[in-house]
């Protein structure tokens, strides 16, 4: 005997295996999609007592009550709408999370995208093609304004997924690791290896600081990172929206010497490290102690990240004979 299958069974098999849905999951959502229609219905009833029985070929739904049949007569078109529903849910959210899986493989990567629209908590939703990713509040540039069909650059920080198996992809503009990959973008001697990225700190919206170094004889790390008249570090700034200041420190195995340029633009007249418990003196003339510090600290703190160092700035009334701090560290050194 041929068996003729409904259309309900033959849709069912279609969604399930087109987009890789098991055919339990979907009946188990819609069973408890009719039972929530019928509680709406039926506001009196105790549900807690009943159960939703669909029959998988035929798309026949049954209220079951310790194992009675109650359906109420004309629930079946209700049920049906339901059904219906819950189906064409099932298939959005099959086609986001195979959407979504495409991205897996470009976490921790650059992706430029359009603000769509701003909740009532402040949380931004981007479109970055095929899908929409979001920006928290606390992965926002602080003061940034964000305004609808806006294009930024974003790093596509990660995917998580909720306890309904719904995926989301998080953005940053704050991560330490956007800055890196725009100088892997925008700086050719970085991109290749040739001036490699140390460490790099950021307060951002504020400031950053960047240690790099090269192997490489008659290469200038610095030099090739702020590019012919500083191109390169101004694109880069631009990219974080304008206002965050981009310190590029070369990096040096002397700490002294590193910290000293850390602390840059600020002359320091002497410095005192003591490694055992990573703590730094820092003397600096009167007028070079604000740039040491930087305004509400920024400058030291992220100098102290940069270094690994607790920074220690004390001030000077007089210049020492010695007024430079390179000076009498190329004097220890030689």
């Amino acid at each position: 005997m041929t068996v003729v299958k409904t259309e309900f069974a033959l849709a069912l098999n279609q969604v399930a295996t087109e987009r890789g849905i098991p055919v339990e999951e979907v009946l188990k959502s819609i069973e408890m999609a009719i039972l929530a229609a019928y509680k709406k219905e039926y506001p009196k009833e105790d549900v807690s007592e009943l159960k939703a029985l669909i029959n998988s070929q035929t798309g026949e739904v049954k209220i079951l009550k310790e194992e009675k049949d109650v359906t109420p007569p004309g629930f079946g078109r209700i049920a049906a709408q339901t059904a219906k529903q819950v189906i064409i849910q099932k298939i959005r959210e099959a086609e986001k999370r195979t959407i979504i899986s495409q991205y897996f493989s470009q976490k921790g990567e650059l992706i430029r995208g359009r603000v769509v629209r701003i909740d009532s908590k402040g949380g931004v939703y981007v479109d970055i093609g095929k899908t929409d990713a979001f920006l928290p509040k606390e992965e926002q540039i602080p003061n940034e304004k964000y305004t609808p069909n806006q294009s930024l650059i974003f790093l596509l920080k990660e995917i998580i997924t909720d306890k309904s198996n719904n995926s989301k992809i998080i953005l940053s503009r704050t991560s330490p690791l956007l800055l890196i990959n725009l100088f892997k973008r925008e700086i050719p001697e970085v991109a290749n290896n040739t001036v490699k990225i140390v460490k790099v700190v950021r307060q951002p919206g504020e400031r950053a600081k960047v240690a790099v170094y090269t192997e490489q004889k008659g290469v200038d790390p610095v030099g090739a990172c702020v590019g012919q008249k500083g191109t390169r570090i101004q694109t880069i700034t631009e990219e974080l929206g304008g206002e965050e200041r981009i310190d590029i420190i070369q990096w040096n195995k002397d700490p002294k010497i590193f910290l000293v340029s850390a602390l840059s633009p600020a002359k320091i007249t002497k410095v005192e490290i003591d490694e055992r418990v990573k703590k730094a003196k820092v003397y600096v003339t009167e007028d070079q102690a604000p740039l040491a510090i930087g305004k509400g600290g920024v400058n030291v703190n992220l100098a102290s990240q940069l270094t690994n160092l607790d920074i220690d700035i004390i001030q000077e009334k007089n210049n020492p004979p010695n007024s430079s701090a390179n000076e009498e560290i190329n004097q220890e050194n030689k």
